[in-house]
């Protein structure tokens, strides 16, 4: 489980939604939130980042920690030049 910071917005209650988060040295902005669910004690979002990749970002609510659950590659550019997708 990887940590990370997150930036959310904050509408009708705080920490409404991501739209942006650091990890490692890089900052991503969240283009698109794609699914939400939660859990007992817990929030998900899988997002699409600026990098055009996918993420699964997860709040403890109780100690309001972000963790990072899932990371998936959408395009992977060839030596070619072509982009491919998995």
């Amino acid at each position: 489980m990887v940590r990370l910071q997150v930036q959310c917005y904050a509408g009708r209650k705080a920490d409404e939604r991501p739209v942006r988060f650091r990890l490692g040295d890089r900052d991503y902005m969240v283009e698109e939130i794609i699914d939400q669910w939660y859990g007992p004690d817990d929030q998900f979002f899988k997002v699409r980042a600026d990098d055009d990749n996918l993420y699964i970002l997860r709040q403890k609510k109780s100690e309001g920690e972000w963790s990072l659950e899932s990371f998936r590659r959408l395009r992977v550019q060839s030596a070619a030049g072509a982009t491919r997708f998995e």
